[in-house]
């Protein structure tokens, strides 16, 4: 069954589902181009995860380094917790999350080269971003 799709990436994930099932929280499966795969946590953890992932992405103040140097995201988390999830979307490209008081990040490291990632860190009310200002990074967009 499946129960969510992504519009950008054209991914959807599913569930094994039968009326007489057993498993309370059952593994869930990414599907590409047709070929599912399963992703790391089941469903219970992937529902937290594909919540952040969300939140990220759709907050109205964001803050976003593209190509960052992996070396610098010790410089992040400084200030940002790493979610303890296995990686989202790890059959595509691994993401970890990192959160904060009032933010929600997403780590995807950079599909053209292996030392460097993208970071999107979303936030409902602009000040949550202000304790971000004071990194030396390089933000592309920066909302604070």
């Amino acid at each position: 069954m499946v129960f969510a799709t992504e519009n950008q990436g054209c991914w959807h994930w599913s569930i094994p589902w039968q009326l007489d099932a057993a498993d309370a929280d059952p593994d869930v499966w990414l599907t590409e181009d047709d070929a599912p795969v399963r992703e790391e946590e089941p469903l219970s953890r992937f529902l937290l995860q594909f919540s952040l992932y969300e939140a990220s992405m759709t907050a109205p103040y964001l803050a976003v380094l593209r190509d960052l140097p992996e070396q610098l995201l010790a410089e992040l988390e400084t200030c940002l917790h790493r979610v303890p999830l296995r990686s989202f979307l790890a059959p595509i490209v691994p993401t970890d999350f990192l959160v904060g008081p009032g933010v929600v990040a997403h780590v995807s490291p950079e599909l053209n080269d292996g030392n460097e990632c993208d970071v999107w860190i979303g936030a409902l009310h602009r000040s949550a971003l202000v304790p971000l200002s004071r990194l030396q990074l390089p933000w592309s967009r920066f909302d604070g």
